[in-house]
């Protein structure tokens, strides 16, 4: 059994990681990969596991090959496979043919079939295996199921004869194998003493259960002496008798819908129970699916604190009806006391109240029956809500527990808030500084492109400058009396006075030498010495029309 149980671990992790890494690798897998040789090392003991030895000439046989020939047999599909391991050169031995064989059907990706054909008659399987074999038992199944996802695997593998009858890879992997079974034990041994301590909550738990009975026993022996004191009551009071049934009834009829609500809530907890003994034994079997049941554990027992907080609430109304009884009887002694003082008044009339009062008997003789039977099944209620009660309890003090860890965690937030307030006052100030530097980013870009303009002006300024320098020349010959003003002596317009700068660049008159804006030079005019218009300041330009005006 444990034999069986571990290589259907190993076989499930080696599966799963080699579906994990095939995925994610994206390619057709090649015989080196060693996801795919473990897988391989794997089923080989799986296939080899119960096997019976066969005598033959040479010796004893134990080889896999031997069940896997029967496929050909039981599903013409696989002969292909079976002709082309014959065919195979350089295979001396059955298990080189075995794996071969193996590694035909995983590239035709039929392996789950062709196995799940020779489970489906264990018959001819039990010639080769033993009764307590994997083949033979449930495992077998498990594993064919589990090999059918690898149906989304693309092998091509490489058959070499000499590598198939090779066992010395194999064993180095049935090393690491041995390896990880031993850190399974390990976890197997861990899981059990886990379970050990679950048991001894449990013991303690009963415990504690019987001990709140011994005080739910108590308690109802207390109502036991208060119920004879109200029958008591009710024998002095005869008369009112019927009116008091009608309530009881009504009453014993809410108690009724009560119970079955209990009784209902009772089982659902019974199938709880149930289910967390389930629960127990499958951890027992499979080891790697633990998380996956303590996740459905917790989950129920979410749903047991829901149904303990139903249960709490109920029995606050229990006890609110409780009140309501008490008050009521409360009520009812007072009406014995009328009624005292009535019975003076009715002995005139006990001879024809007798027939009454043996009818009134045989009532009370079965009301005492009920209320026997009632009083019982308000025991089991108050055992019931008593081992609730303690449940709840230790419930609350968890809820505590963890209500401190998050007033802790709640203190930590507040400071790290605090933190981030000071942090964004700060970023606000750092805001109001992009705002400034982004004004002032604009303002330079406007001065930028105005100078960008001014620069480009310059520029074919500068190339026509250069034609006209032979011009300027001969103008400085024609000028005589008057100087050409170099360009590093004025830094002002000699008409306007306003101070050149990148914008506001220097322009020569051709007719005076000054150094003028452009707008006190935009004037042009045709000189002596100059065949084309030249600039002109605007004082050249009013005295030379002048002296054009007066010469003709």
């Amino acid at each position: 059994m444990e034999e069986r149980s571990n290589l259907m671990n190993m076989m499930k992790l080696s599966i799963k990681i080699l579906i994990q890494s095939a995925l994610s690798l994206g390619r057709t897998l090649d015989s080196d990969f060693p996801p795919l040789q473990q897988f391989f090392v794997v089923l080989e003991h799986c296939l080899k596991h119960g096997l019976k030895v066969k005598k033959t000439f040479i010796g004893q046989n134990k080889s896999f090959f031997g069940p896997l020939e029967l496929v050909e047999k039981l599903c013409p599909e696989a002969s292909d496979i079976a002709t082309s391991v014959k065919n195979l050169p350089e295979l001396k031995t059955a298990v080189g043919r075995g794996r071969a064989w193996l590694y035909l059907a995983l590239m035709q990706k039929k392996l789950a079939d062709y196995l799940k054909v020779l489970l489906d008659h264990k018959h001819l399987l039990s010639e080769f295996y033993e009764p307590d074999a994997l083949m033979m038992e449930e495992e077998g199944a498990v594993i064919v199921g589990l090999l059918v996802g690898l149906n989304v695997i693309d092998a091509n593998l490489c058959l070499k004869g000499e590598d198939l009858d090779s066992q010395v890879k194999i064993k180095n992997k049935i090393d690491c194998l041995e390896k990880t079974n031993s850190k399974l034990q390990e976890e197997l041994a861990a899981a059990t003493d886990r379970i050990g301590s679950l048991q001894e909550e449990q013991q303690q738990l009963k415990q504690q259960n019987e001990l709140i009975r011994e005080r739910s026993e108590k308690s109802v022996e207390v109502t036991k002496e208060d119920t004879k004191v109200e029958l008591d009551t009710y024998k002095q009071s005869r008369q009112g008798l019927d009116e008091m049934y009608t309530d009881v009834w009504k009453q014993l009829k809410e108690e009724k819908k009560v119970r079955l609500e209990l009784e209902k809530e009772l089982e659902l907890q019974i199938g709880i129970k149930t289910e967390m003994e389930i629960a127990m034994k499958l951890l027992e079997k499979d080891t790697h699916e633990k998380q996956d049941t303590l996740v459905a554990l917790r989950q129920q027992l979410e749903e047991v604190k829901a149904i303990n907080l139903q249960m709490f609430h109920k029995s606050q109304n229990a006890e609110c009806s409780l009140q309501q009884k008490t008050e009521a009887i409360s009520s009812f002694e007072g009406k014995t006391n009328e009624m005292i003082s009535s019975m003076k008044q009715m002995e005139e009339r006990l001879q024809q109240a007798e027939k009454a009062r043996q009818e009134a008997e045989e009532r009370c003789n079965k009301m005492k029956q009920e209320l026997a039977g009632r009083l019982d099944s308000c025991r089991q209620q108050m055992a019931q809500l008593d081992s609730k009660c303690a449940t709840l309890e230790k419930e609350l003090k968890s809820e505590k527990e963890q209500r401190q860890t998050l007033q802790k965690e709640l203190h930590q937030e507040k400071d790290a808030t605090t933190l981030l307030k000071t942090e964004l006052q700060q970023m606000e100030g750092l805001k109001k500084e992009l705002r400034k530097l982004q004004d002032e980013k604009q303002e330079l870009k406007k001065v930028s492109e105005e100078q960008e303009q001014a620069l480009q002006e310059m520029g074919l300024h500068l190339s026509q400058s250069k034609m006209k320098m032979e011009d300027i020349k001969e103008v400085n010959k024609a000028l005589k009396g008057h100087t050409w003003l170099k360009d590093d002596e004025a830094t002002h317009c000699k008409q306007c006075t306003k101070e050149f700068s990148i914008s506001r660049r220097k322009h020569h008159c051709r007719n005076c030498g000054d150094i003028f804006c452009n707008s006190c030079s935009s004037n042009e005019l045709a000189l002596p010495s100059y065949p084309k218009p030249v600039r002109v300041c605007d004082s050249c330009h009013t005295l030379l029309l002048q002296q054009c005006s007066n010469s003709s």
